[in-house]
């Protein structure tokens, strides 16, 4: 276990220079981030200046108009096609680099175009799972969230590979499902070490971007405090999109490992060897 979060923790760091040589990588998960935001905006905003909010959302459970499952189920569906897109996107920038390229916003987002039509279908499976998971969480306060959630947690465990296979692959979702599960198997050990090791960084990081706002508290005026909160802020947003987009960019690497045996030129292939060895 121990040699496995080592593992882990080396291939964050070599993502994490992998970042830092395409900084511009930050960009799709901002873009995301937006996009999601104004989804979000053009159900919300509609449905609350015609006094209709509730269709949506009535006493912490999911109304019985049939409507609100529509609009349910398209928010998903349309949140879902943004996320996996700007995602996909990404994943394609980190699969150039692998390949020893120079990627820029537009190969990224002209590879996820291509792979629209895998997009589309991926994200009508993800919003069909979470209108289902939706719907169960609200039939029961506690048991409903607990089944939800544990569901939640086995769907994400086999669709972790999902969106590379797509890009790659170019197989459709119920392909990529059975084809991420089988990728999986190999490479549980690391991935998850993986992603251990990443949250205490980006835990550390976040109470580091605090220090502006401590010492604006410390000196006490309102033009401090206002100065603290905006550089808080700021590293925040910065250290949010560095997280995504670094996830993506392991996520890639040990996909590209995992399924064709490569070890991109930024990574120590002794840490993927050792970490995809069977014991």
């Amino acid at each position: 276990m121990f040699e496995r979060i080592a593992n882990g923790w080396a291939l964050t760091v070599h993502s994490f220079r992998v970042l830092r040589m395409d900084k511009q990588l930050m960009v799709f998960p901002l873009f995301s981030g937006v996009a999601c935001l104004l989804v979000f905006a053009s159900f919300v905003l509609p449905l609350w200046g015609t006094g209709n909010l509730d269709l949506l959302w009535e006493d912490g459970k999911l109304p019985t108009n049939p409507l609100a499952y529509v609009l349910l189920f398209a928010f998903y569906f349309v949140n879902y096609l943004v996320i996996v897109f700007f995602n996909a996107a990404l994943i394609s920038c980190a699969m150039i680099r692998f390949g020893g390229g120079t990627p820029t916003l537009g190969d990224g987002l002209s590879a996820a175009s291509a792979r629209l039509p895998q997009i589309v279908g991926w994200a009508l499976v993800s919003a069909t799972v979470g209108f289902v998971l939706r719907i169960i969480e609200s039939q029961s306060e506690k048991a409903g969230q607990f089944v939800a959630a544990l569901l939640g947690m086995a769907w994400g465990v086999m669709t972790y590979f999902v969106v590379p296979v797509l890009v790659v692959e170019q197989v459709g979702p119920i392909d990529a499902v059975k084809r991420s599960t089988s990728l999986l198997r190999k490479s549980w050990g690391e991935s998850a070490a993986a992603n251990i090791t990443m949250g205490p960084i980006i835990f550390l990081a976040y109470l580091l971007a605090l220090l502006p706002l401590g010492a604006g508290t410390l000196i006490g005026s309102t033009a401090s405090m206002i100065i603290g909160i905006a550089l808080t802020a700021i590293l925040w947003i910065v250290i949010s999109l560095a997280s995504a987009a670094v996830h993506s960019i392991l996520l890639t690497a040990l996909y590209l490992y995992a399924s064709q045996g490569s070890t991109a030129p930024e990574f120590d292939e002794q840490s993927l060897a050792s970490a995809f060895r069977q014991k």
